[in-house]
This record gives C-alpha cells, sequence and structure tokens, in this order.
C-alpha cells in the first residue's frame, strides 16, 4: 500500500490517502512543535509520495499551522486544487470573546474566515466541528454549514471528539432536512485507546460515515521508546507515564515488531490500518524521521496470528450494552453480527443441517 492508495471518505465521493497528515505539531508556539522550515519540509515529503488529506485546526499553535500550511502552499502554485485540505472550528483564539469560538452560526462563520485568511484558499474541502456544544442547538450548527456548503466555501462535514448519541441525533437531523450530511468522524483509537469501538464507531459504520483516528500512537507511548524495561526512564515532561496495563500492550507491541524486523510504531500504525471502520490514519511528527518511520508503516502486513494477538491483549472493557452484544454477536451471525468491527466467524446455536 502506498500514499496514492486513495479510499473514498464515509458515503460521499471524496478520496484521502490512507494516511491522513496531521498538522497540531507545525510550529513551535506551544514550546515542543516543529518549526516552520521542518513543516514545510514534512508537508513537501507527504505531497511528493502522493499524500493528498490534511488536517489542521484554528487553535493548533494558536493558527500558526493553518499560516504555516497557506504559506507552502502559496509557494506551490496548483497544489492546492490536488489536495483534501481540512480544519475545524470550535477552538476560541479571542479573550474575553463569547462569540469567538463554538458552533453558533456568528461564530461558525468567523471561525471559517479567519480559517480561510490564515491557510490563503478560498475553501475548505472537510469542516469539522471540534468539541460538542450542549447549549447551542444543533439545528442551528448544521443549518450555518449547510449554508457554507451552498455558498461554496466548504465542501463537506465532519465532526470530531462528539459523543456518540450527539452524532448520531445531528446525522438524522441533517438526513431529515436534506441538509449536508456527516460524511466523517475523527477520534482517539489506538491499540492503548480502543473504547470508541462502544458506540462511536459502530454508529459510523451504520451511518455511513468514514473514521479518522487520531492519536494512533497514544501520545508517543506506542512508538518504540517506552518499555517496561525502562520504565524508571520514562520522560514525563510532557504528559503522564504509561500505566502497568498500557506496558502489557506496549510490550506486546514490540514483540511483535522483533518478529518482523520492523519498528513498534509500524506495528501499532499496521494493526490500526486493519480494523474495518478505519478510512484513513491521522499521523503527526515533529521530526522528519518521525514521518519517515510511521510512513514505513504502509509497507507492514501482520499475520493473523500476530493480529489476534495484539487483539486479544489490548481488548477494551466497553460496559453495557457493548460487551453485552459483543458475547451476543457470536449467536446472532445470520444478522451480520461483528466482533471488535470484524464479521463472526462462529456458528449460531444451530447448524444449517440442524433447521428443518
Amino acid at each position: 500500500m502506498s500514499l496514492d492508495s486513495y479510499v473514498t471518505l464515509g458515503r460521499s465521493g471524496l478520496r484521502v490517502s490512507p494516511f491522513t497528515l496531521g498538522t497540531m505539531t507545525f510550529g513551535d508556539d506551544w514550546g515542543w512543535g516543529s518549526s516552520p522550515e521542518e513543516s514545510k519540509e514534512i508537508l513537501a515529503a507527504y505531497l511528493d509520495r502522493g499524500g493528498n488529506s490534511i488536517d489542521t485546526a484554528n487553535l493548533y499553535t494558536n493558527g500558526h499551522s493553518e499560516q504555516i500550511i497557506g504559506d507552502f502552499l502559496a509557494e506551490r502554485p496548483g497544489a492546492r486544487d490536488r489536495l483534501v485540505l481540512a480544519t475545524k472550528f470550535f477552538g476560541n483564539l479571542y479573550q474575553n470573546d463569547p462569540n469567538g469560538g463554538g458552533p453558533s452560526r456568528k461564530a461558525i462563520v468567523q471561525q471559517l474566515e479567519n480559517s480561510l485568511r490564515r491557510l490563503q484558499t478560498d475553501y475548505i474541502d472537510l469542516y469539522w466541528l471540534h468539541n460538542f456544544d450542549p447549549v447551542t442547538p444543533v439545528e442551528e450548527t448544521l443549518r450555518a454549514l449547510d449554508d457554507l456548503v451552498a455558498a461554496g466555501k466548504i465542501r463537506y462535514v465532519g465532526f470530531s471528539d462528539v459523543p456518540a448519541w450527539a452524532t448520531a441525533e445531528a446525522a438524522t437531523i441533517a438526513r431529515m432536512r436534506g441538509w449536508s450530511p456527516i460524511i466523517a468522524l475523527q477520534l482517539e483509537y489506538s491499540l492503548l485507546e480502543r473504547t470508541s469501538e462502544g458506540e462511536l464507531i459502530p454508529m459510523a459504520q451504520s451511518l455511513g460515515m468514514g473514521v479518522l483516528p487520531w492519536s494512533p500512537l497514544r501520545g508517543g507511548f506506542l512508538s518504540g521508546k517506552y518499555s517496561s524495561s525502562s520504565a524508571a526512564d520514562v520522560d514525563t515532561t510532557r504528559g503522564q507515564a504509561p500505566s502497568e496495563a498500557d506496558f502489557v500492550v506496549i510490550d506486546a507491541v514490540k514483540a511483535v515488531a522483533d518478529e518482523l524486523g520492523v519498528t513498534s510504531a509500524q506495528v501499532a500504525l499496521a494493526w490500526l490500518a486493519g480494523r474495518l471502520a478505519v478510512t484513513s490514519i491521522v499521523i503527526g511528527a515533529r521530526r522528519m524521521h518521525q514521518f519517515e518511520n510511521n510512513l514505513g508503516a504502509l509497507d507492514v502486513t501482520l499475520t493473523d496470528e500476530q493480529r489476534s494477538r495484539l487483539d486479544e491483549v489490548s481488548t477494551p472493557k466497553l460496559n453495557f450494552p457493548a460487551d453485552n452484544n459483543r458475547l451476543l454477536a457470536p449467536t446472532i451471525q445470520f444478522a451480520g453480527a461483528t466482533v471488535d468491527g470484524r464479521p463472526s466467524t462462529v456458528s449460531p446455536w444451530l447448524s444449517a443441517a440442524e433447521i428443518r
């Protein structure tokens, strides 16, 4: 597989690369990102290898991420229209402005205009709601987005980090009103974070939404720099250290990586790319060597035994009703049941020969 092995995103005709370039680290405004120069090098490497899907947000490095992308595209005439350029709205960049962020009509229009200015483009291909607001009526948000599609300023709509019930409600309203549908869902998903398999991923599959996992290496936990044997040396300056339960999974990933002669990061990404619900994985990198390492996952193939081993060691506790449905799935194979996103291969109570 390669970056130009394009796949359609959800119930749409939009085609994206199997790896989407995430740009939260573009700009060193937060103290740990990439410089503008290195960010542009990563962008160039991604595009030159056939990648076409770039993901950012108005909030990333206080708008600097969008500005870097805009400057880069301005230096490459003709590149913009070949890309699926996505950004997100919700984050408020203006202190003491109650309408500076969020999903109200006023806030959406203002945020979009500012993102278009920073990105130096006339339109956004995929515009993401970046969070959940329990106050703003969802009809207001959806109608504002539909108006922007009609105006040609955005092409498609996605939801990121919104509860399953709220996303399903919004998708149903949009379909009933004939408004622009929600074609994609961004969520945290990795071998160390599989709780989205309980509600979010089944919802996305049922409603025709493509799934784009973010943090596929769990903030670096699955990158290969951690192991239970060196737990005492973990650097926690940017967050928490892996837990004992995390190290069980981390060590299992490293064991598979050693068997294949690849890196832990590549194994973790290859596992995620093989999940049936996943359309494109959002990969980020602060340094070029990290980007190169991540791309190497496109050439990694896990055996069924290795995949089963990783599935088992990372199986999450999903609580009712997800775990209950998981147990029932083998008995309702005829209804198209799945277990952890995979078709059940266990027979129902009676075999075909026993049914009269």
